[in-house]
């Protein structure tokens, strides 16, 4: 943000110094990066004073060339050589003496003048042409001046050359108010106690009736309030100096009378306007509307651009009555309906349209103008009839014209101040210090912020909607101590730091890295995904995904109107961007959040997705490349659940509108991931053919049972002894369901239960044989034959009498 030093003092009185003026605002957090001295004819002339003519003669070894003397106020006349046509004795003229240094229109070396000898003749300085003092672009002939200035005069007091302080201003994105000159000195006033004199408007008045254009508003959530007149019998020119510095001083380019005022009471009060062409809005009429989608529009810098139905534009009438597009609302204006030299007569516009158009449409098009940098941060929904009645008596002042119509005010629910309860407890609690009532609230009405409903524990503060960013009650505390200032809060001699709450036992960053590096060292490749993702995605699984989808208000295209419920169609999208890319063999996985609607509450959920597709190894002189089967994925989703502490657990078959076929793995009996292959119906919606393997954890639920504690055993004296089983029985019958069973049977000598040979077959129909081992030991003795063969009886027994179980002899 850039700011006129001079420009402030005509808003607020300042007798302090642009450094003590950078050492207030960054106190109140305006942040000062910088200051630069900006003067109107650059090197400000240092050494160039006024000089006259005495005597001049041609120089005997070159026709073009003359010898002069020069009375420049001194003693002694100068002896210059001069190679204008147009020098004479008795002339009033520029000179630069020995040492000055000029820098010439067009050139971007500076030149430092030294005495020398031109041909053979000495030559103490130089009589200066336009070009060469950098004041225009004139080399016909030395500039001869008409003045009655005694010689010697500085030549910058003869141009009248001005200086400036330009200040550089950090703006963070919060403070919106300060986008201005006059945002600049509201601070200043708060800081120094002074008040703060705007332009008058007060002889503002309607001159006549000719140019009436009346204004139709179709969409008054995208534009609350809409202003404007018309103004005709202007003469566009170029500006008058003073408006040219102004705005060249902070960086603008002057560009005519009209648009340079436009511009000029944008940075002064923080209000964008735009002036469009009145014999150019056709029918008549404007209409602030949507157009329909991929309506091409060109616009200022010549690009055609299509429309979208959400972006907000100043349209007129059209020839057939359909809405014409002549600005895009709040961002650019139109090509065709802008002011050029032959406009005469303009329709002016001064409005407050909604920050969420403003921005959505300046992200689509990657446009970045100062009109919608303050508009999609916030701008005073009070200042546009202000600004427009500034701006319309400068046109008059500058460009002539009278206004022709009434002014037009569209203002149908006008935006209330912010109201925030304040305690004073927490205005001490959170200063640090404890401050007078009086000087709170002298604070606050410093920076327009009303106390009322005042109390001996509080009151209510009134915010002007232009603070968009004081909204609660630490924004007003805030603002209270940047204006009493950090620095006068001392530090206590019992200075003590304290936390709220406590620090987490187990880290979740560091629990997240670990299982990261685990996954990265098996060969797997991190993704991070947007979390906005398309509507249809959701309808895909239905019931299966927990509540409903978050959506979007101000969403910036269907594809990501969205809140995702689950990691699956993210990270299928990236299966399907590599897979047409020829990159087939992927191993990858996100931690991510999911994002759910349930019983109209929002919750965001942490979650680790791992996909795998194609073959699981790439082939060797050593090995052959196969693809991804089950198991692969299965002593992956283990590893996470052993470097999580997750060891018991209980299986049940997957949720089928997902997987093809998968197990859901619970712990305490809730499910912590569930996993296996993934429906190919599912896949192909994202045209993907191959086979993926999908596991999604519940990585919240992972951090809550991770326990970091380890426990110590001796290591058995006895050995262990193993026994195994053949049985057939129902094919419906889990292996999961065996092995549950067996525990529960012997809980004290069973060590482990594994299933090493499955049999289905033709003449097994409807059933199936499993081959069972049981590991068995005591720790206290050795098992005897007796022992063993007791308790694999009642193993037996528990099969054949809950699974009607044949053992195989």
């Amino acid at each position: 943000m850039k700011i006129s030093y001079k420009w402030l003092k005509d808003l607020i009185e300042i007798t302090e110094t642009p450094e003590q003026i950078d050492r207030l605002l960054t106190g109140t957090g305006l942040e000062v990066e910088g200051i630069e001295e900006i003067e109107s004819i650059k090197g400000g002339l240092q050494g160039v004073v006024i000089g006259e003519v005495l005597t001049r003669e041609k120089h005997p070894e070159a026709d073009r060339l003359s010898l002069t003397t020069v009375d420049v106020g001194g003693e002694t006349p100068l002896s210059i050589v001069c190679g204008a046509p147009n020098v004479a004795a008795g002339q009033k003229v520029i000179v630069a003496t020995v040492g000055a240094t000029l820098y010439p229109t067009g050139s971007e070396q500076p030149l430092v003048l030294k005495k020398s000898k031109i041909r053979g003749a000495l030559s103490e300085g130089m009589i200066c042409a336009e070009d060469e003092l950098g004041v225009g672009t004139s080399h016909d002939g030395i500039l001869v001046l008409d003045t009655q200035l005694p010689n010697g005069t500085p030549a910058a007091e003869y141009f009248g050359i001005s200086s400036d302080y330009l200040i550089e201003i950090g703006l963070t994105p919060n403070r919106a108010d300060a986008a201005s000159h006059y945002g600049v000195a509201r601070d200043l006033k708060a800081v120094l106690k002074r008040e703060i004199t705007l332009p008058s408007v007060d002889a503002f008045k309607v001159d006549n009736q000719t140019l009436p254009i009346p204004v139709e508003v179709r969409n008054t959530d995208a534009c609350p309030r809409y202003t404007g007149l018309t103004i005709s019998g202007i003469t566009v020119a170029e500006s008058p100096e003073w408006l040219k510095q102004r705005l060249q001083t902070i960086g603008i380019r002057a560009i005519n009378n009209i648009v340079d005022i436009t511009n000029y009471v944008c940075h002064e009060l923080g209000q964008p306007m735009h002036a469009f062409d009145a014999d150019k809005v056709l029918g008549k009429k404007v209409i602030v509307t949507t157009v329909t989608e991929n309506t091409p529009f060109v616009t200022l810098d010549g690009v055609e651009r299509k429309i979208s139905a959400n972006d907000l534009m100043i349209c007129n009438e059209g020839i057939d009555g359909n809405p014409e597009p002549m600005c895009i609302a709040g961002v650019f204006g139109g090509l065709t309906s802008g002011v050029t030299d032959g406009t005469t007569s303009i329709f002016l516009e001064s409005a407050y349209f909604s920050p969420v158009w403003v921005r959505r449409t300046a992200q689509r098009f990657s446009l970045k103008t100062d009109s919608s940098f303050r508009f999609e941060r916030g701008t005073d929904p009070n200042m546009p009839l202000f600004a427009l009645k500034r701006a319309a008596l400068l046109i008059q002042e500058i460009a002539g014209g009278s206004v022709s119509s009434d002014i037009i005010d569209i203002y149908p629910e006008p935006i209330e101040d912010f109201k925030v309860n304040i305690k004073y407890k927490n205005i001490d609690r959170l200063i640090g210090k404890s401050l007078e009532k009086a000087l709170i609230k002298d604070i606050l009405e410093s920076l327009d912020i009303r106390v009322t409903d005042e109390t001996e524990t509080g009151f209510t503060a009134i915010v002007p909607p232009y603070r968009v960013d004081v909204q609660r009650e630490a924004d007003v505390i805030e603002e209270i101590l940047r204006i009493y200032g950090f620095g006068q809060v001392e530090l206590s001699d019992a200075l003590s730091s304290d936390y709220l709450s406590d620090f987490p036992v187990n880290d979740p960053e560091k629990l997240k890295l670990r299982v990261a590096e685990l996954l990265v060292g098996n060969g797997f490749n991190e993704m991070i995904n947007n979390s906005l993702t398309k509507p249809e995605y959701q309808a895909i699984l239905g019931e299966s995904l927990a509540g409903n989808p978050v959506k979007i208000l101000n969403y910036l295209s269907e594809d990501l109107s969205v809140m995702r419920q689950t990691l699956l169609f993210s990270g299928l999208e990236v299966i399907a961007y590599n897979s047409n890319r020829r990159q087939k063999d992927l191993k990858l996985f996100e931690f991510g959040k999911t994002y759910h609607e349930i019983d109209g509450k929002f919750t965001e959920k942490e979650r680790l997705s791992i996909f795998l597709t194609g073959n699981i190894s790439q082939e060797s002189w050593f090995e052959k490349s196969r693809e991804v089967v089950f198991h692969d994925l299965a002593a992956f989703v283990n590893q996470v659940l052993t470097s999580m502490k997750i060891r018991e657990v209980q299986k049940q078959e997957a949720d089928s509108a997902i997987f093809k076929s998968g197990l859901t793995l619970l712990a305490n009996k809730k499910p912590v991931v569930s996993f296996g292959l993934l429906n190919a119906a599912v896949a192909k919606k994202l045209d993907i053919k191959a086979a993926v393997y999908y596991a999604d954890f519940d990585w919240e639920y992972l951090l809550r049972q991770y326990n970091a504690a380890v426990e110590y055993a001796e290591v058995p004296k006895f050995p262990e002894v193993r026994r195994d089983l053949s049985v057939v029985l129902n094919k419906k019958v889990t292996f999961e369901e065996l092995r549950q069973a067996a525990y529960k049977t012997e809980r004290n000598l069973l060590r482990a239960v594994n299933v090493f040979d499955v049999y289905e077959g033709a003449n097994l129909e409807g059933k199936k044989s499993y081959s069972i081992s049981f590991i068995l030991q005591d720790e206290q003795q050795t098992l005897t034959d007796k022992v063993i063969d007791k308790t694999m009886q009642r193993l037996i027994a528990t099969y054949e009498r809950e699974f009607e179980a044949v053992i195989r002899k």
